[in-house]
């Protein structure tokens, strides 16, 4: 009697012992060891003694960026991209204790290379390689593939085993250069203030809010943003991300510039007190779901422009193939659907199950209880 082990693509080992009788009895498969393993805190490297974004109070976390469906508060240690610091400190409060590494520089946990690489998603954003004995394994985090001008672009990565994120995991979903989506949102400016309306552009205040205000002109009028968009300006501008002159919003002040002015806000200020206090306003939502009409629709708004800081389809394949990697595992976002594509193309790829959102709402600050 002799047996044999058979390999599956999601990590199992199936053991089948010749009978013989002529054929093998397959018994329950066992599963290999890997590297990086989804557990009910995170991802987890037991090698290591880390985890890559973990969705709870870990002893050591590795955080890709400071969106709050990835740095979330109550770990012991933190590690994160230099450029990223002080937004994860504003993220996580003044007690966190926060270890950086310069992109590209490596570090040694109980023999595990670790080392962080441009992601291009939001200033610190970063993806984790990770090495062992040879085998490499990338987590992507949240990327984009459009050089945007204000960070670090994304670098690809060779590995074994890449987990991308997929938020944008549909062909439908391809993004225009960024050039053409600055000058629609400066030319609806301008309109509007034909209007005597004012200009409300809603984005995330973490990253989309900081984008669009780097693509304004701001020899059209004034420009305002909310108080939770301002409170990460001082961070880019400390990383070299020069911005047009803007002030906190003024309620009397707005109103007695009759239309001129733009405001930056969150989405959530949509719909509120807050912004019937401007009187009449034509409002826009920056994001890469403006891409289907519908969406627009429902939120009734008055413009969509499509800029997303995640990779569209075209990128996520672009990004998948330059890695060269021999297994792909696909997370938030059309998961299912571009998992399948893959291996309908030849790659081993499946979806595996985060608690990562696929784009989150990031309207102030989010700091631990006070103790």
């Amino acid at each position: 009697m002799f047996s044999k082990n058979i390999f599956r693509p999601n990590g199992l080992i199936m053991l089948s012992i010749f009978s013989g009788y002529g054929r093998f009895i397959s018994l329950p498969p066992r599963r290999m060891k890997s590297l990086l393993e989804i557990t009910e805190r995170g991802l987890h490297c037991s090698t290591g003694g880390f985890f890559v974004d973990p969705w709870g109070p870990v002893d050591c976390a590795v955080i890709t960026h400071a969106h709050s469906d990835h740095a979330r508060w109550g770990s012991k240690n933190y590690l994160t991209a230099e450029p990223g610091r002080e937004i994860l400190r504003r993220r996580l409060g003044p007690n966190a204790i926060i270890e950086t590494l310069g992109y590209g520089q490596v570090t040694t946990r109980n023999g595990v290379k670790v080392s962080l690489h441009p992601a291009g998603h939001i200033l610190g954003s970063s993806q984790v390689r990770v090495e062992y004995k040879g085998e490499v394994w990338v987590v992507s985090g949240d990327y984009k593939t459009e050089d945007d001008g204000m960070i670090a672009p994304y670098e690809p990565i060779r590995c074994n085993t890449f987990i991308t994120e997929s938020t944008f995991g549909l062909p439908i979903y391809k993004w225009r250069p960024q050039a053409e989506i600055y000058a629609d949102i400066n030319e609806w400016w301008r309109s509007n203030q034909a209007q005597d309306r004012t200009s409300v552009v809603f984005g995330y205040s973490l990253g989309k809010a900081q984008r669009v205000l780097a693509g304004l002109d701001c020899n059209i009028g004034p420009i305002y943003v909310h108080g939770a968009v301002a409170a990460f300006l001082p961070a880019y501008e400390a990383a070299g991300v020069r911005f047009p002159n803007v002030e906190l919003v003024l309620e009397a002040k707005i109103r007695s510039e009759k239309g001129q002015p733009l405001i930056i806000a969150p989405p959530s200020a949509d719909n509120t007190p807050w912004l019937r206090k401007f009187g009449d306003v034509s409002t826009a939502f920056v994001s890469g779901w403006m891409q289907v009409r519908g969406t627009r629709r429902r939120r009734a708004l008055d413009r969509g422009f499509v800029l997303s800081d995640h990779a569209d389809w075209d990128g996520l394949i672009a990004s998948i193939r330059a890695t060269e990697a021999e297994r792909i595992l696909v997370t938030h976002g059309y998961s299912d659907i571009l998992a399948r594509w893959l291996r309908e193309n030849g790659w081993q790829a499946e979806a595996v199950q985060t608690k990562f959102a696929s784009e989150v709402e990031e309207d102030a600050e989010v700091l631990p209880p006070a103790e």
